[in-house]
Formats: structure tokens, C-alpha cells, sequence
């Protein structure tokens, strides 16, 4: 090629290298890279604690492809369980199917909470008639006005009957009761530094059915039914990061629909309780509360005088790790006595046991026991019961298992002969 050629190509090469260098510099200096003294050492994105801003998407926000699923409002959760009964009492055996499902939804935002839990049991004794033993409806709610400040508000409902072989109940009865209970409570927690202060509200409604007795005989218990309202104040002092020590009072009333036969007039009553106790919590694997008291039921009837009792009550959760599960109570209840029971209060002493264990992810274990004694005051009654059960659930795949239960349970009542029950339930679960 002719050295003129060279020389030719050299200008245009020089010259596209000047206009690019031009261009460069103009372009750096409208980039935020090119801002500093020149050695790029003061530029934000080099800055500590500064991280590179993420790359531009190049396909636009509103996407289809790029959005993921919305969470729903509420998460929903459903089972429905078929089982197959076989009990045998003194008073002889019996074969059930019983059908129980059950649902649940729930919402869980920044502040609130809100679940609703609904269950139901229906019973066909063998040529029997179909019978909804238990219904029960729970609406539960929580909010956070501020970090310090939280209102909780429930609402419940349930309607059950006791089986006529029901460990406890009078003899000769062939349908128990059935009753109901709505309640509708609310409560503010505040917290001031170590302090926390808890006022709760509670109102109850009670209603019970007749009883159907073997000589075909019926009894009204409508004089059983009444409102309960109560009130309480809780005070605890954080102690330590894991023991809080509380106080608790409690003041309440019972106003009854109709005078007692027996009395000829309303027990109405104010009940009034104090106890103190320590509860702690470490963690997730252990959770302990226990507390003693006084409690006082005056009748508003000065010919009915007053009944005072003990107050004990705690509860222990342990979990040593996700695959155990261990939890134990003890609760004292101080209530009217209810159909078929004499004298006109009922003081109750109750204690229970649950392990649950999980053998793997298709295979879970479960054992309870249970004890409880009562004394009826105004009577010479009294009523004793313990129990025990072992089940087991065993998961086919994620959405059936089968189940199996045995449970045991033996109830002493004054006038009334020991009463034993021996109880076998296998059945199916079908779950969502």
C-alpha cells in the first residue's frame, strides 16, 4: 500500500480517537463516577456503609411475570375426622360414629390479630338417633395501640350434652342436659418500664337444657340458668428478665333468671378473689406460672351466708426440643352447682398432664392423664374422678392421617355407685 494511504488512514484513526475522548469526557463528567477529586475515592458509591445501587430492571413494575402471589387476608385451615367408637361402661357396651370437623381463619397484620375457630361434634350411637354433642365457636382478637399498649377482645360459644354413660353422671339418666355458654370478655395491658398493669372485663350467659330420666320422667332446669359478669386487675413487676412476680384481683356477680325450687328464692351472689404468684418464661422451651389465693361467693340472701375456698392454680409448658411437648395444670373453680348437683356452691380442684411426641414427620405420640375433686358447700356431697388415654396419629401423606385413641376414666359420687369407662376410638382426618 502506498505510504500516502498510511498516512491518510493515521488522520482519520487521530481524529475519531480526539472526538471520542471529547465525548468521554463529557460523559464522565455528567456521571456520578467522575465527581471527586479524580481518584474516585470520594464518590458515594465507594462510601462505608454505602452499598451499589441495585441494577434497573429493564421490563417495567407493573409486570405480570415479575409480581409475586398476594398473602390472603386470612389464612384458612379446615379438617373434617370420621371415627369409630367402642365403649364399655357398668351400665354395658356401646358402638359410635362420630363426625367432627372443624375450621379456622385467621388474619395477622402489624398491629392486629384475629382468629376464628369453629368445631363441631356429631354423634350416632349404633340404631341410635344422630346427636350434635358439642359445638363450639371462638372469635379472638388483639391489637397494639404502641409498643407499650395492647387490647384484646374474645367471643365464645359452645353448646354441648354429656353421653348418658358419661363417667359422673347421676344414674339413670338417659339424656343429659344439653348446655350453653356465650361469653364476650375484653381486656387493655399496659406496661410501665418493669411494671405491666392488665384490666380485663368479662360477661357470660349459661343455659341448660331439660334432663330425661329412665322412668320417663323429666326434670326443668331452667332455674340453673343466669348472667355472670366479672371484672379484674392484674399488676406484675418484671423481677428479672425471666421471673415476673403478679397480683390479682377479681370481683364479680351472679344473677340468676328465676327463683330455686328448693329455696324459693335467687342465689345471687358477688364473688370476689385475690391471689398472688410468680410466673417465668426461658425462651421457647420452658414457661411456668403458678399462684395461691383467697376467694369469697356472698350471697345477696343473708339466710344463704357465704362460702370462702383456697384458690390454687399453675401451669408448666416444656419443650426440650420441636419433637417434645410437655404441659401440666392445676386450676381451682368456684361456681354454681349446675343441674343435678346439690348444696349451692361447687368448689372444684382440677389437675392435668399432656406429652405429645413426634417420631418423625409421619408418626405422632400422645399421652394425658387427669384428676379432679370437688365439694359441694351447703351439702355433704362430694365427687372424685381420674382418668388417663394414649393415641397415636400416623400420617398417610399431607392431607389424611389415621388415628387411634384409648382412654380411660373412673368417677366416685356421693349416692351414686363407682362409675368406670374404658373408651377405643380409631378413625380418619382429612385436613386441608
Amino acid at each position: 500500500m502506498p505510504l500516502r494511504s498510511f498516512r491518510h488512514i493515521g488522520q482519520i484513526g487521530a481524529a475519531s480517537a480526539l472526538c471520542a475522548l471529547v465525548m468521554g469526557g463529557q460523559s464522565l463528567a455528567q456521571s456520578p463516577l467522575g465527581n471527586g477529586d479524580g481518584s474516585n475515592t470520594d464518590n458515594q458509591r465507594l462510601l462505608p456503609g454505602v452499598y451499589p445501587a441495585a441494577p434497573m430492571d429493564p421490563l417495567p413494575v407493573d409486570f405480570p411475570g415479575l409480581r409475586e402471589p398476594y398473602d390472603p387476608f386470612f389464612n384458612i385451615d379446615w379438617s373434617v375426622a370420621l371415627r369409630g367408637a367402642y365403649t364399655k361402661t357398668n351400665d354395658g357396651e356401646q358402638f359410635d360414629v362420630v363426625l367432627a370437623p372443624s375450621a379456622s381463619f385467621e388474619h395477622t397484620g402489624s398491629r392486629s390479630q384475629i382468629k376464628f375457630d369453629a368445631s363441631a361434634e356429631v354423634d350416632q350411637p349404633v340404631d341410635g338417633r344422630i346427636d350434635v354433642s358439642a359445638l363450639r365457636l371462638d372469635l379472638s382478637t388483639s391489637y397494639a395501640l404502641d409498643s407499650a399498649t395492647t387490647l384484646d377482645a374474645n367471643a365464645d360459644l359452645s353448646i354441648s350434652r354429656d353421653r348418658p354413660d358419661t363417667p359422673g353422671l347421676a344414674n339413670g339418666i338417659t339424656q343429659a342436659p344439653q348446655t350453653i355458654v356465650g361469653s364476650v370478655d375484653g381486656g387493655v395491658t399496659r406496661q410501665f418500664g418493669r411494671f405491666n398493669v392488665g384490666v380485663t372485663g368479662e360477661v357470660t350467659r349459661s343455659l341448660y337444657g331439660n334432663t330425661t330420666y329412665a322412668d320417663g320422667s323429666v326434670a326443668d332446669n331452667s332455674e340453673q340458668d343466669l348472667w355472670t359478669v366479672d371484672g379484674g386487675l392484674r399488676l406484675g413487676f418484671q423481677a428479672t428478665p425471666i421471673f415476673e412476680i403478679f397480683t390479682q384481683a377479681n370481683l364479680g356477680r351472679e344473677m340468676f333468671d328465676h327463683p330455686s325450687s328448693v329455696l324459693l328464692l335467687k342465689p345471687d351472689a358477688t364473688n370476689s378473689s385475690i391471689k398472688a404468684g410468680v410466673a417465668g418464661k426461658w425462651n421457647e422451651v420452658l414457661s411456668a406460672e403458678a399462684s395461691v389465693g383467697l376467694g369469697l361467693r356472698r350471697f345477696d340472701a343473708a339466710s344463704l351466708g357465704e362460702v370462702k375456698s383456697h384458690l390454687y392454680d399453675a401451669r408448666l409448658v416444656f419443650s426440650p426440643d420441636p419433637t417434645w411437648r410437655f404441659t401440666a395444670g392445676l386450676t381451682t373453680t368456684v361456681a354454681p352447682p349446675g343441674p343435678d348437683n346439690g348444696g349451692l356452691t361447687k368448689v372444684e380442684y382440677a389437675a392435668n398432664a399432656d406429652v405429645n411426641y413426634t417420631v418423625n414427620s409421619w408418626l405422632e405420640l400422645r399421652a394425658l392423664a387427669a384428676w379432679n375433686t370437688s365439694t359441694f358447700d351447703g351439702s355433704s356431697d362430694t365427687e372424685t374422678g381420674y382418668g388417663y388415654g394414649v393415641g397415636a396419629d400416623y400420617s398417610v401423606n399431607a392431607h389424611t392421617a389415621l388415628t387411634a385413641d384409648y382412654g380411660y376414666e373412673h368417677a366416685d359420687k356421693t349416692n351414686d355407685s363407682p362409675e368406670d369407662s374404658h373408651r377405643v376410638t380409631v378413625g380418619v382426618t382429612v385436613k386441608r
